[in-house]
């Protein structure tokens, strides 16, 4: 049974994709994955600086959510877009997670053989594809497969219900079928 990390790339209380990661968090534990959901919020760091890193080395933030990492087999990514790409939230995170900092650590361990699948919600009518792009990008980059589904939900703020769960048949399809192919993936890969 895969092991899998969800998120969202926002520290906003009410934040669309944190409802969006949520769901899918739930999709997946209902198709047999172990899931742990994680808030950014709770994982505070300073802009990455190598200055910073080279005087004090990692913070003790990034120190917990690389283990995070670590320890599961993969991570799904509710990412909002910021002026057509990821969060700088996100960004700063996955930046200080890929630094080393233990010695013989091999490169890059948080990512390396770990599947990824990516999402986005958004007020606006592309619902965040645009951000999404160099999300791939740069998740390939660093040694995850990514897998080839995706969703991108426009009109967020009228996409769920009192209950938190999208409105829309075709849009829960769309997610269960991404939430269905990074559990199988991961399965696979685990």
């Amino acid at each position: 049974m895969a092991k899998l990390l969800f998120f969202a790339g926002s520290a906003r209380k009410d934040s669309l994709n944190k409802k969006l990661a949520k769901l899918a968090s739930t999709m997946a534990q209902e198709a047999g994955a172990e899931v742990t959901y994680i808030d950014l919020r709770d994982f505070e760091m300073p802009l990455y600086d190598g200055d910073l890193e080279a005087e004090r080395g990692l913070p003790e933030n990034a120190k917990k959510l690389k283990q995070l990492f670590v320890e599961h087999d993969g991570f799904f990514i509710a990412s909002p877009e910021y002026n057509s790409s990821m969060s700088a939230l996100l960004k700063n995170a996955l930046d200080w997670i890929s630094r080393p900092h233990e010695e013989n650590e091999p490169p890059l361990v948080a990512f390396n053989g770990k599947v990824a699948a990516i999402s986005a919600i958004s007020p606006g009518g592309f619902g965040g594809l645009r951000g999404l792009v160099p999300l791939r990008m740069m998740l390939g980059n660093i040694g995850v497969m990514v897998v080839p589904s995706q969703i991108a939900i426009s009109f967020g703020f009228q996409a769920f219900d009192d209950n938190d769960q999208l409105k829309d048949k075709k849009q829960v399809a769309m997610l269960q079928a991404t939430v269905g192919e990074f559990v199988k993936r991961a399965n696979q890969m685990s």
